[in-house]
C-alpha cells in the first residue's frame, strides 16, 4: 500500500510539474488517503503484537 502512496505522489508531482492542476490534486488526495491506511493498519500490527507478545508477521 506503502508503494502506491509512493506512486501516486510521484503522479502528482509531475502532473504538477506540467500544469495539470486537478490532476495532481487528485493524485495527492489519493496518495495521502493510502498513506494513513497504511500508516493505521501498521499501528494495528503493531499493537497486536506488542499485546499478545508473537510476531505476527
Amino acid at each position: 500500500m506503502i508503494k502506491w502512496a509512493i506512486i501516486f505522489f510521484i503522479v502528482s508531482l509531475v502532473a504538477g510539474f506540467f500544469g495539470f492542476s486537478g490532476v495532481a490534486a487528485g493524485s495527492k488526495s489519493i496518495a495521502k488517503v493510502l498513506f494513513f491506511i497504511a500508516l493505521a493498519i501498521f499501528l494495528v500490527v503493531l499493537v497486536f503484537g506488542v499485546f499478545l507478545g508473537t510476531l505476527v508477521f
